[in-house]
């Protein structure tokens, strides 16, 4: 499951299966099948305050051969560089 947030909103994608050793947002071919009835437990697996301030965006992913659930998270952050010169 995909998630993205920033400006204290965020949205959660629809649950997707793959197959697939290696998983890559958006760079694996979705298999069908209707997982819609864990929608709700990957959610409570998303991170809490992802959303908040610049944001952030990430997965949560289960690898059904290996028993074990990933959360990947990465975070954005506001930077600036401040000059000054005379005149």
């Amino acid at each position: 499951m995909h998630f993205d947030g920033s400006g204290d909103e965020g949205v959660n994608e629809d649950l997707k299966c793959y197959a697939t050793e290696d998983y890559a947002y958006e760079e694996s071919e979705v298999q069908e099948a209707n997982f819609s009835h864990l929608q709700e437990d990957f959610e409570a697996l998303i991170p809490y305050g992802y959303e908040i301030d610049c944001g952030g965006f990430g997965d949560v992913i289960l690898n059904v051969k290996a028993r074990e659930i990933t959360v990947e998270r990465s975070d954005r952050f506001e930077d600036y560089t401040t000059s000054s010169y005379e005149v």
